[in-house]
């Protein structure tokens, strides 16, 4: 049996290329299906890498009792004070977190971009945010430092240049990395400079804080609810941006297997015909090796490895041609719990290539089993008529 299997499905990708216009139709196909399920996956992993690798267990953010954006809350220089000479604290600094509105590249269509005001220790907190270009702000001074992705992505950000916001002109003074994290989508600038800017007082959103350890979030959080001096509560870094990104990503990983399963429908029929045509076309060749002795059985399993094959083909076609377009492509989407653009690049990884060759591969077995059934069920008698 396995080598009738072997000889007919030798002899069919053979004779492939007499029938290279129907089967390009599954190859295309089935490689679209991929393509576009792997390219929106891939924006919702890049999304979720983007924020996920901001994160860290042993950082913390301390923000107003039941918020779940950086934006809310109010924290005066006493209380943060208070805050920086508790024993779970090893440096700290307060953070005022706004939005600016600013063009896009490409278009006249402004987005929000978050301008985050920090203190010196903040690049303490962050040793991952480097200068690559430029220098870093002087306190008490109208300047600001941008990340690599915004200043991809919107107009007036170089270095050199001047940014208008709030009827306050701002000198671009460096560009930084932040290690691919959604650091890199925002623009800094001095505490106190924001904070007049934005009339936010000598308060602070939120405080950043590098702990002794990752277990004293725990414990600082507890002090913190305790303290009738406070409204505040403790989020470690991963715990923030894990649900920041949560909704989001779903959303897309969502969409993009609506789309997919749409196209996968018309695919299998793309396939199912293809096949069906190969059957017809071939029923006196498959009736001659049915009245030589080959069973049924390795018909049917050499049709459907050849519909399997031209599918594997359209899936290393459509992930091999999304993983070079779209591979490290820089795109930003809102971020709905900020309510600001995210800059992030697309990743096509390797469980995602896995996971459309999958799908591919289903798509050929489906496209492939009917026509193979038909196929062994002939009369060998009709077939060798050509009827």
């Amino acid at each position: 049996m396995f080598a009738q299997i072997r000889e007919i499905t030798l002899m069919n990708l053979q004779n492939l290329s007499s029938r290279l216009g129907s089967s390009s139709v599954i190859v295309v196909g089935i490689g679209g299906v991929v393509a576009v399920l792997v390219g929106l996956l891939s924006m919702a992993t890049g999304f979720s890498a983007a924020l996920n690798s901001t994160g860290k267990a042993d950082r913390a953010l301390i923000m107003r009792e039941g918020s779940t954006s950086e934006m809310n809350g109010a924290m005066s220089a006493g209380q943060r004070a208070t805050i920086r000479a508790m024993e779970e604290v090893a440096t700290a600094s307060g953070e005022t977190y706004v939005v600016a509105a600013i063009e896009k590249i490409g278009t006249d269509v402004p987005a929000n971009v978050v301008v985050r005001g920090v203190e010196p220790p903040s690049f303490d907190i962050r040793p991952e945010v480097k200068i690559i270009e430029g220098r870093r702000f002087e306190p008490g001074r109208a300047e600001i430092i941008v990340g690599v992705k915004a200043a991809s992505q919107f107009k007036g950000l170089g270095v050199g240049e001047t940014l208008k916001v709030r009827d306050q002109s701002w000198q671009v003074v460096g560009h930084f990395v932040a290690g691919g994290s959604v650091t890199e989508s925002e623009i800094w600038a001095d505490l106190a400079n924001v904070q007049s800017a934005f009339r936010r007082g000598g308060t602070s959103n939120t405080m950043r804080v590098q702990l002794v350890s990752p277990e004293a979030a725990l414990k600082l959080n507890k002090r913190l609810r305790e303290d009738p001096r406070f409204d505040l509560m403790v989020r470690t870094e991963r715990e923030h941006y894990a649900e920041q990104s949560r909704d989001r990503a779903t959303l897309i990983n969502d969409f993009g297997v609506a789309v997919g399963i749409i196209m996968a429908i018309g695919a299998v029929f793309a396939a199912l015909n293809t096949m069906y045509s190969a059957v017809s076309s071939r029923t006196v060749e498959i009736a001659t090796l049915r009245a030589l002795g080959f069973s049924s059985l390795p018909v049917v399993v050499s049709v459907m490895i050849e519909a399997m094959a031209l599918a594997l083909l359209g899936g290393l076609l459509g992930g091999g041609l999304v993983w070079l377009a779209f591979d490290g492509y820089t795109a930003s989407t809102l971020n709905n719990a900020s309510f600001s653009q995210v800059a992030f690049d697309f990743a096509v990884t390797g469980d995602l290539l896995q996971m459309g060759l999958t799908w591919a591969l289903a798509l050929g077995l489906i496209g492939g089993l009917f026509p193979a059934l038909r196929a062994a069920r002939l009369p060998i008698t009709t077939a060798l008529r050509g009827e």
